[in-house]
This record gives structure tokens, C-alpha cells and sequence, in this order.
């Protein structure tokens, strides 16, 4: 039987990922910080065992995931807020960063000892970062940094046989899009989102982005020069 861990489980994409694998036969490791939620995965499907524990929290995460050996390791876990009128809010800015790029850092410091060759590690980032969005600073940055840092282990790890796969998500309807105070283009449900990572990691592309029509629009946009950029997301910028 094969096993994800899955970070991120109690809600969203997270959740969507955990009952499909479940369902197909997989175990099922979910991790998140809702008791309740985490707990009505289980009740869903007895092949979903739970770890109840703060990805912020790096003793907790070796404490939680220490001797879990797991063939596919999916970084799901995130969170967006937003600085308005170009006000920088350090604590926010903190929240942030900690929680998508620290967070699923700690998870891999937990985990490394266990990876082997033919293991996968995804970590799920966001179309958010190839383009300065105004008011998305925290939010782009961290994503831009998980990139990064996924992008980079890759080559680190490739000798290990051990792959990293990047997601880049559009606007999925989850929790934490529909908090979201602006129109979302594209916007996908969770089982399109499930639909497409786990194709895209079927085929173990290191890259996947949807939805496609979108992908496509902003990969253009990132490619103009940077004065066109400017004047383009200069009209997003609220008074």
C-alpha cells in the first residue's frame, strides 16, 4: 500500500487530496491544527491516520512526524493575508512567511531522515508570485521563496532519487479564497484542483500549474518588460 503525508489536510485542497488518495486505497497521513476536521477525515475513511500538531512549531514538528515513512510527502498547508494601502505590517508579514515557507521547511527537517529513492516531496505554491500584485507582498513573497527553495532542493536531491514537484494553483474555492474581497479569475473547485495535481504528479511532472487558460495568461503577462508590468497591475492598485 502506498503512503502520502499530506500537511494542510484539515481543509481545502488539502483535504480534497486526502480523501481521493484514501479512497483510491492509499494510506492516508493528514496533518493539520483542527482537531475536528482532522477527525472527520478519519470518520470518512479509516485508511486516513491523523497528526495533530503547528508546522511553526519545528520541535513539534519532529516530535509529530519523527520514524513516518511515507512514499509521496504533499506541502499543502498555507495561509494569505494582505497589506492594505501599502502599509507594511511586520507581524503580518511574520504570520506569512512562517506559516508557507518556514512551516513546510520544518516538515522536511522532520522528515528527511525517513526519504529514500523513489520518494516525492510537493510542495504547493501559487500562480500569486509571477507577478507583483499590489497588497500581495507577504503572500507572493512566500510563495516566491517556497519556489525557490523547491527549485533549488530539487538539484540537491536529484542525486538521492528523491523528486520534488512544484503545484501552482490559480484561485481554488476553499476557505481561504472566499475571504478574498476582489473579483478571481478562473476560479476552480477543490476536485478540479485534486483532478489536476494528481494527474500532473502521475505523469511526475516537476511543474504543475492550472488552470491552463490562466497559466497561460499570466505566464505571458510575467514575460512582457517590467515598465509594461507596471502599468498594467497599476490599475489593481486601490485608492
Amino acid at each position: 500500500m502506498m503512503t502520502v503525508l499530506i500537511t494542510g489536510a484539515s481543509s481545502g485542497i488539502g483535504a480534497g487530496l486526502a480523501k481521493s488518495w484514501a479512497d483510491d486505497g492509499w494510506r492516508v497521513i493528514a496533518c493539520g491544527r483542527d482537531p475536528a476536521r482532522l477527525e472527520a477525515l478519519h470518520q470518512h475513511n479509516p485508511n486516513i491516520t491523523l497528526r495533530l500538531f503547528d508546522m511553526t512549531d519545528a520541535a513539534a514538528c519532529h516530535q509529530a512526524l519523527a520514524g513516518i515513512k511515507a512514499d509521496l510527502v504533499v506541502l499543502c498547508a498555507g495561509t494569505c493575508e494582505y497589506l492594505d494601502g501599502g502599509i507594511v505590517d511586520a507581524a503580518l508579514v511574520e504570520r506569512v512567511i512562517n506559516t508557507n515557507l518556514l512551516g513546510p521547511v520544518n516538515c522536511l527537517a522532520a522528515l528527511q531522515p525517513q526519504l529514500v529513492s523513489g520518494n516525492r516531496v510537493v510542495f504547493v505554491s501559487s500562480m500569486a508570485h509571477w507577478l507583483p500584485f499590489p497588497r500581495a507582498e507577504a503572500y507572493g513573497a512566500s510563495k516566491a521563496a517556497l519556489t525557490w527553495f523547491a527549485n533549488s532542493l530539487r538539484l540537491d536531491w536529484e542525486p538521492k532519487g528523491i523528486a520534488v514537484t512544484v503545484v501552482s494553483p490559480g484561485f481554488v474555492d476553499t476557505p481561504l479564497t472566499r475571504k478574498n474581497d476582489f473579483a478571481m479569475p478562473g476560479r476552480v473547485s477543490v476536485d478540479n484542483a485534486v483532478e489536476a495535481i494528481r494527474n500532473g504528479l502521475a505523469k511526475e511532472k516537476n511543474h504543475i500549474a492550472f488552470p491552463t487558460r490562466l497559466s497561460l495568461t499570466l505566464g505571458l503577462l510575467a514575460a512582457l518588460p517590467s515598465f509594461l508590468q507596471r502599468a498594467l497591475l497599476r490599475k489593481m492598485v486601490r485608492s
